[in-house]
């Protein structure tokens, strides 16, 4: 059994692993069938700030007004209440993803996700008083053809978040620690 499940709002908000995993298939499929969405990117459209701003925006449909940086995507993932999350929530998920390894905006990149679906899955804010929102399901899932999670570990390290190594899977969430202090 996987260590995480994509249909429900918990840790771990990204998750790296093979491109056969049967735990993202089943797991993508429950989201769909509750009427969730799942959005699809091909990493060598991430290849730094820019292409990946650009990538989210196409594939997710972000309004006009979005401002193509790290903090503009985070807003725009965590606001996803309403057109682009469905009934249930969000998983995208990133193919190919082998070739991020060694990316210079990789370990701000997966932060920048954290934060996001930290702030979507939850019906509060970072003070713990009520967005007046609802929570909404949100994972990043990076599916690898030839390196193994693991070896993204060290390229993703920093203090803001936990990556975990489980199995054949590599976890990473915020740390709340120091994000709700």
């Amino acid at each position: 059994m996987a260590p995480f499940d994509v249909s429900k709002p918990e840790p771990p908000w990204v998750i790296f692993g093979s491109r056969g995993a049967v735990a993202f298939e089943e797991q993508v499929e429950a989201l769909r069938t509750a009427g969730g969405r799942v959005y699809e990117l091909h990493a060598d459209d991430l290849r730094d700030e820019p292409s990946t701003c650009d990538a989210f925006a196409r594939a997710i449909g972000f309004p006009g007004h979005f401002g193509r940086n790290w903090d503009a995507l985070v807003d725009c993932l965590d606001d996803l209440h309403g057109h682009a999350a469905g009934k249930a929530g969000i998983a995208v998920i990133v193919h190919g993803a082998d070739t991020l390894l060694g990316a210079d905006h990789l370990r701000v990149f997966v932060s920048v996700l954290c934060q996001a679906a930290d702030r979507a899955n939850t019906e509060v804010d970072p003070d713990g008083e009520p967005r007046g929102i609802p929570a909404v399901i949100e994972h990043f899932i990076f599916l690898l053809d030839e390196v193994p999670a693991e070896g993204f570990a060290a390229e993703i390290e920093d203090p803001d978040i936990v990556v975990s190594v489980e199995g054949d899977f590599l976890t990473v969430a915020l740390d709340l620690a120091v994000w709700r202090p």
